[in-house]
């Protein structure tokens, strides 16, 4: 029996109430600052779409199954068919949620292709469980970069990303909505940890012009450690106190939240670019 996921249309972006169409100035700095942070993050997953089915996609599809390695160390292995298939299913499922994960949060989406929405709704959740399960499987079993200290954040991410999924359907059953738009928000940023580990990553090595606090050879360090805390478990609190600034009436509150939204958004944007430029592009 299908499960009615039709409120998954709640998105971030929802209609404006009274009171914040003759919001404040506070009010329309914290919507401006949270939708530029949205687009930014779009372009930014995009492109890593972009850079992983050009990559991966491609070179599967020629069989030329080696590539994989190029980037990953244990992408593809001879004669291990089970953690190919597996390798392959995770990347595969990134690039649906690196571009279904955006679009499902797009208002004009849900207005204007509801069916399209509540499909990609649905294929989105589901990849969430597969991502997961695949991602766990590759730390402990091939082993995740940073040794036993990155396979230990992989499995946190992916622990938080089931938690997610699990209460963003249950709170959709449920009709629920508040709550199910929240979760599904929170799915998204958890989603997107392994994304903003790189884009941040690289932020670090353009403001370092070095590799600071870790080892490039090993990939462990003190510094990585530091970034998965921030990119898979901290994302957490974010979207709790994005919830808190854009509930409350605080003008000081939303302020302080803008003002970290913009920086965030700076920060970002030019992790993106060096990505880009330094890491995604010249690798296809």
């Amino acid at each position: 029996m299908l499960l009615n996921l039709t409120p998954l249309s709640t998105t971030i972006f929802t209609q404006n109430s009274p009171r914040e169409s003759t919001a404040s100035v506070p009010h329309r700095l914290f919507d401006i600052s949270t939708k530029v942070w949205f687009a930014v993050v779009v372009i930014g997953q995009l492109i890593f779409a972009y850079y992983i089915l050009m990559l991966y996609g491609a070179a599967g599809l020629q069989g030329n199954f080696e590539r994989w390695n190029a980037v990953t160390t244990h992408g593809y292995v001879p004669r291990d068919w089970v953690g190919n298939l597996v390798f392959g299913a995770h990347v595969l499922f990134a690039a649906i949620i690196t571009i279904g994960g955006p679009i499902q949060l797009l208002p004009q989406i849900r207005t204007r292709i509801p069916r399209f929405h509540r499909i990609n709704g649905r294929i989105y959740i589901g990849s969430a469980f597969l991502i997961s399960l695949a991602g766990l499987y590759l730390a402990w079993v091939r082993g995740a970069a940073g040794g036993l200290t990155g396979s230990i954040f992989i499995t946190i991410n992916g622990l938080i990303i089931l938690t997610c999924a699990y209460f963003a359907i249950r709170y959709a059953v449920q009709r629920k909505l508040e709550l199910h738009r929240q979760w599904a928000i929170r799915l998204f940023l958890a989603m997107s940890g392994v994304w903003f580990f790189r884009v941040f990553l690289m932020l670090w090595l353009v403001i370092h012009q070095a590799p600071v606090g870790f080892d490039p050879e090993t990939f462990e360090g003190p510094f990585l450690n530091a970034l998965s805390l921030f990119v898979y478990i901290l994302p957490q609190v974010f979207a709790q106190i994005y919830f808190h600034a854009k509930a409350t009436d605080s003008n000081t509150f939303k302020i302080a939240a803008s003002l970290g939204l913009i920086t965030l958004t700076v920060g970002i944007l030019v992790g993106i670019f060096a990505a880009t430029m330094g890491m995604w592009l010249p690798r296809l």
